[in-house]
């Protein structure tokens, strides 16, 4: 952290605008709010002044967004590569996820394997893809997730099918084909528990669910979709999909579009590939082509978490932890990045409501902010 003279100024002459604009709009609130409930009309305010000033806050709002995300995150902080536990027999990898409590999965291009990873990249154990029985057949996953049972699934682009891992079937657990799909490229799970798949060549995804017995139940497809390749979950019940060569886009629980990044941000593409979501709602998606990771919140402009260091990113993770995983498949490693910062813990005032400032002390009644030092 840049701790020099210049620096300490700039950061006390954001804070003291900060502050500035909050104690202006509190003391306007408290000296406005009575004056409009026991008058009938506006005073002199005319309507121009109001629509002038509400243009005004939204795109000032719009500008403490983007000030907040950019003091939350941060650009092209390489941790660590983890190289492809397969070696370089195979293809690169591919495909990635990252559970709950910080495994990581991982698969490759062209390789029968899912590797389970510890957050560091050690190697816990590795599932052979091959079906049950004497001289089974082999199978490529394409892409990898891990089920609300905390079952392996991957989407098997080759045979057509969506392949499970029992662990608790046999002695050393099965593969179990649970539906076929035309082209099943990318796969995830929603908040719900279902299943999510994107169906390259048919355009669509499909979602359902899994009983006991590992049959599909409430099937679903969202169609008229070009090349998706990514799916990932979204809060709500909804998920987001990268379309190659194109757009990436959000649907709703009801299978409803939500919005496409590209219209809603204005931001241009080259070629969307993973995508996924953090713990703060935000959508993280890879740009084959352009080589870089841009993370997209829910208030505020884009930003790029990645921008320099990548061949050709694939699938791509995030844990609770503020750490980026990035599938490099060309150079055939797992490529960690530190995109959160988080705020050191303060104790929580226990005087304060909900959505009232810890920072306070009252006077007069009212509740002043403390002023930044």
């Amino acid at each position: 952290m840049d701790y020099t003279l210049e620096t300490s100024q700039l950061k006390q002459k954001l804070l003291k605008t900060i502050y500035s604009l909050q104690v202006k709009s509190f003391s306007t609130l408290q000296s406005a709010s009575p004056l409009l409930h026991n008058q009938c009309g506006m005073g002199m305010v005319t309507q121009q002044q109001v629509h002038q000033l509400t243009d005004k806050a939204k795109s000032l709002c719009g500008d403490l967004d983007n000030i907040r995300n950019l003091l939350h995150y941060c650009q092209d902080a390489l941790v660590r590569q983890i190289p492809n536990p397969t070696g370089s027999r195979y293809g690169g990898v591919s495909g990635i996820h990252c559970s709950l409590d910080g495994s990581i999965y991982v698969i490759a291009e062209s390789a029968p394997w899912v590797h389970v990873l510890s957050s560091t990249g050690h190697t816990l154990h590795s599932l052979p893809c091959q079906q049950t029985g004497k001289g089974g057949s082999i199978f490529l996953p394409e892409d990898v997730t891990v089920t609300r049972m905390g079952m392996v699934a991957v989407a098997d682009m080759v045979n057509e099918a969506i392949w499970v891992f029992n662990p608790h079937s046999l002695s050393k657990g099965e593969w179990i084909k649970i539906r076929k799909v035309g082209s099943p490229r990318g796969i995830g799970v929603d908040s719900t528990g279902k299943i999510l798949v994107a169906d390259y060549a048919q355009g669509q995804v499909h979602s359902f669910a899994l009983d006991h017995a590992f049959r599909t139940l409430n099937a679903h497809s969202v169609p008229n979709l070009q090349g998706p390749r990514y799916v990932s979950a979204v809060p709500g019940g909804g998920f987001v999909v990268s379309e190659e060569c194109g757009d990436v886009k959000v649907f709703m629980s009801s299978r409803e579009l939500l919005c496409s990044l590209s219209s809603k941000y204005r931001h241009q593409f080259g070629n969307p590939a993973g995508v996924c979501v953090d713990r703060d709602g935000s959508i993280l998606v890879a740009d084959e082509q352009r080589r870089t990771v841009h993370l997209f919140p829910e208030h505020g402009a884009p930003v790029c978490l990645v921008s320099t260091g990548l061949r050709r990113p694939a699938g791509v993770a995030c844990s609770s932890s503020g750490h980026l995983f990035v599938a490099d498949t060309v150079e055939n490693c797992v490529k960690v990045f530190k995109y959160c910062v988080r705020p050191p813990h303060r104790p929580t005032n226990a005087g304060a409501s909900c959505g009232e400032p810890n920072q306070t002390h009252r006077r007069g009644g009212g509740v002043v902010p403390l002023q930044p030092r």
